[in-house]
């Protein structure tokens, strides 16, 4: 991901505390980022559960443009779940690479603001063509797309709202993250409850709705922004920048995109094959009604914030108190504990099922342990990468890192679709060795090479 070496020349009010002691323009750019997060996460939660229980039915199938000719193509005659799994794996993997090429046009072509509205209106152009289901694929193109232009252009921006010495910067992205948060808690509890009992349509199209309200806002938030700026000189390629000190640095974060490829998989996999498996086996009946399966994605975003919070907290009162704690890695492995015991949960669900429904103790203790892990891996490991990453090569690390996302979506889009064919349990201890093998690997990593990303 590119970033303009230039710094912004923009008019920074100090005295600007309109939004709970921030600029004004916090509260813009958090609720925008919200809109989208929320039309994001409610098309990730309802992608499969649209593609197995409707879409892709024998009766359907050949109501999608291209969707045939793909199918015995690329994707070498799937059907069913499995298919599904391949296209979620597929959609979701691609849209961590997009934003590299989102960052690439913004610096160099159209600007930041133009870029994001762009991937703004593509977005919910993408939201809007799910209600056609002939069109499927040209909105998947779409949201992969505009994923790409909108991700990587927001968040520059909250920085730029602080001069460089203003002490609220750290609280103003905390902020940031609490709307994302929110968004993906409540995306579940609306579009998917809309997709799953009044028509998958509903679910989509609130999606695109809430999008381009985020968008409205955006444009009318403009007098509150950041003014557009971009470099004027050529920017550097990473190898004009790269020192010989440091490679050996470089080539430890190398070696620790594939490892976070399968520690994170279980966590990714709650998104395709986990919501499958809870739509047929959970118990989710309660008082003569059914919930919507979707909800479960509400507990686990619920889990993760609550959680993420709560270790931040509990670091830093350990930290407080004995003057130490644990380094990115050591805590990199107690987050792959923690995930090992999350999926041993779900391996503790499909082992005593029974003939009946499963009960939602093992899926919450799943919850709740991953979300352990997850506070643990992925804030963590992004720290990692920004810190040992030469400051000249930040942002060309930080896309290296999320090509972690890319591949652990690619293998969970593979890997999810042998649930249909594969005993439950074999396929979660397949989750729990992914996860194990992660810990394993941070563990000798740690052992062996902690030092060279200590100094």
């Amino acid at each position: 991901m590119t970033a303009a070496e230039a710094t912004p020349e923009i008019d920074l009010n100090k005295a600007d505390r309109a939004f709970l002691g921030h600029p004004k323009g916090l509260g813009y750019l958090a609720f925008v980022e919200g809109c989208e997060r929320f039309s994001y996460y409610s098309m990730q939660t309802l992608l499969v559960l649209y593609m197995v229980k409707y879409l892709l039915l024998p009766q359907n199938i050949g109501n999608v443009a291209g969707l045939q000719a793909l199918q015995n193509g690329w994707y070498g005659g799937l059907q069913g779940q499995p298919l599904a799994s391949a296209i979620f794996g597929d959609y979701t993997a691609l849209v961590y690479l997009t934003p590299i090429l989102g960052g690439i046009i913004a610096d160099r072509w159209l600007g930041r603001r133009a870029t994001l509205i762009l991937g703004g209106a593509v977005m919910a152009l993408g939201h809007f063509l799910m209600a056609f289901e002939g069109a499927f694929l040209f909105a998947l193109l779409s949201l992969v797309v505009g994923v790409g232009l909108f991700k990587g252009n927001i968040a520059s921006q909250v920085g730029e709202l602080y001069g460089p010495n203003d002490s609220r910067r750290a609280m103003a992205f905390q902020i940031f993250y609490i709307a994302i948060q929110v968004s993906v808690i409540a995306a579940p509890l609306v579009s998917g409850t809309l997709g799953e009992e009044a028509g998958w349509h509903y679910g989509f199209g609130c999606a695109g709705v809430v999008m381009v309200a985020g968008l409205l806002l955006y444009i009318y938030a403009k007098p509150w922004l950041p003014a557009e700026s971009r470099s004027s000189s050529r920017a550097k390629s990473p190898a004009d920048k790269l020192q010989r000190a440091d490679a050996p640095r470089l080539l430890v974060l190398l070696v620790l995109i594939p490892i976070l490829a399968l520690a994170l998989m279980v966590n990714q996999e709650i998104f395709n094959a986990y919501l499958v498996w809870a739509d047929e086996k959970f118990q989710l009946t309660f008082f003569g009604h059914t919930v919507p399966t979707s909800w479960m994605i509400t507990l686990d975003a619920t889990a993760s914030f609550t959680l993420l919070v709560a270790v931040t907290a509990s670091w830093k009162w350990y930290a407080n108190r004995t003057g130490r704690e644990p380094d990115e890695l050591g805590k990199m492995i107690i987050g792959s504990a923690f995930s090992v015991a999350g999926a041993l949960c779900l391996v503790a669900a499909a082992a005593t099922q029974g003939t009946g429904k499963i009960g939602l103790f093992w899926p919450v203790m799943f919850h709740i342990l991953n979300s352990i892990g997850f506070a643990h891996t992925l804030p963590v490991s992004l720290a990692l990468f920004t810190k040992v990453a030469p400051k000249a090569l930040t942002g060309t690390v930080v896309g290296l890192y999320y090509l972690a996302f890319f591949a652990c979506n690619k293998i969970v889009g593979t890997v999810g679709g042998w649930y249909s064919t594969m005993d439950t349990v074999q396929f979660w201890l397949l989750h729990v060795g992914a996860a194990a093998i992660g810990l394993v690997a941070f563990a000798v990593l740690k052992l062996t090479l902690g030092r060279v990303l200590a100094d």
